[in-house]
């Protein structure tokens, strides 16, 4: 399984220089919906990355999608909204609470 990372130019910067190679700069929202409509059905994808800001962007049926969805998991990071919390998110993927 692989990590993708989607956002604006910006946000993917650090995450292609740290050497991911699923990292789909978008910075014109009207692609935002297709090219994270792609990424979730790569089937190699088993965690994706997105700015918290992006994800609010999307239509709120594709955000109920992706924030139910086990594989590939959702991880938002950053905005001005509480983002989503990776703990959460592990249990969920694994259906065990590591941390207990």
């Amino acid at each position: 399984m692989e990590i993708a990372v989607v956002g604006n130019s910006e946000f993917v910067t650090g995450f292609r220089l740290a050497g991911m190679k699923k990292v789909f700069a978008v910075d014109d929202s009207n692609k935002l919906n297709s090219t994270v409509t792609n990424v979730f059905e790569d089937s190699d994808v088993g965690i994706l990355v997105m700015h918290n800001d992006d994800f609010n962007k999307l239509p709120e049926t594709m955000r109920g999608t992706l924030s139910e969805s086990v594989e590939p998991t959702l991880v938002t990071l950053g905005g001005a909204a509480e983002s989503s919390n990776l703990r959460d998110k592990i249990k969920q993927s694994v259906g065990v609470d590591l941390w207990k």
